[in-house]
């Protein structure tokens, strides 16, 4: 099973609008980072692709994926959706629309914000045939989930499990529930939060990262939707074994 972190960054990405980046070193090619998305792919060359991101179009270039199987999302913030329109050449060729999942509560919001991805308008088609998640099979991968703390709302942690393997992407908590640990228990790689090194309400930082590693026993952890304090070079020193710092392009293979 191979992973591929198509974006590593915070909503604003790095640098920021503006030229600003912060703590990161701008000659580090690792520092320049879109928004998150990553997508998964299993020995028979199934795809999941996860989130949506504004940077998608991009994101799929960069790395010449016009394909992927299913589509899933964590939750309905900007900077993980709002990349959906990017899911039109997906439905190119296909005979059917794309499937599409997503808790209750994130399904809800995705239809109301993006009816026509969903429902088809004025002569084109459905691009994405979106279910509420229950399927435990979900294009050639065993899927589960657990409902993760935003602040004051909820993201959605997914474990994926094919070839003997599991991975887990947990991004966008803000504190460790039980049922996350349960649910992320002996994986062979979390993809997680850390947003930055000081606490913030809706994220995970580092400490808190650390933390879900040591609580489920992962084997390896790497780190994503990192702001603009979170320079690759000095975070990667400061990090334990068995931790990396995500980049885009990223690819990790078990």
């Amino acid at each position: 099973m191979k992973l591929l972190m198509l974006g590593s960054g915070t909503s604003t990405g790095v640098p920021r609008v503006g030229g600003d980046w912060g703590a990161c070193d701008p000659g580090e090619a690792r520092n320049h980072r879109s928004r998150v998305s990553v997508i998964l792919e299993n020995e028979a060359k199934q795809r999941v692709l996860v989130d949506t991101s504004p940077d998608l179009r991009s994101q799929l270039l960069r790395h010449e994926i016009d394909r992927v199987d299913a589509v899933l999302w964590t939750h309905d913030h900007a900077d993980h959706c709002h990349g959906i329109d990017d899911l039109r050449v997906m439905r190119y060729g296909r005979s059917n629309p794309l499937p599409g999942y997503a808790s209750a509560a994130t399904a809800g919001q995705l239809r109301r914000r993006f009816d026509y991805i969903f429902e088809g308008q004025h002569g084109y088609p459905t691009l994405c045939a979106l279910q509420v998640l229950s399927a435990r099979l979900i294009a050639g991968f065993a899927v589960d989930w657990v409902d993760m703390p935003h602040g004051p709302v909820s993201s959605t942690g997914f474990r994926f499990e094919a070839d003997g393997k599991a991975f887990v992407y947990a991004t966008d908590y803000s504190a460790i529930t039980e049922a996350m640990v349960r649910c992320f228990r002996g994986a062979d790689l979390i993809v997680s939060d850390c947003l930055r090194r000081e606490p913030h309400p809706s994220h995970a930082h580092l400490a808190m990262a650390l933390e879900l590693k040591a609580k489920t026993k992962a084997r390896t952890m790497v780190l994503t939707h990192l702001d603009k304090s979170m320079d690759y070079a000095a975070l990667s020193r400061e990090v334990p074994p068995g931790v990396r710092v995500g980049y885009d392009g990223l690819e990790w293979t078990a």
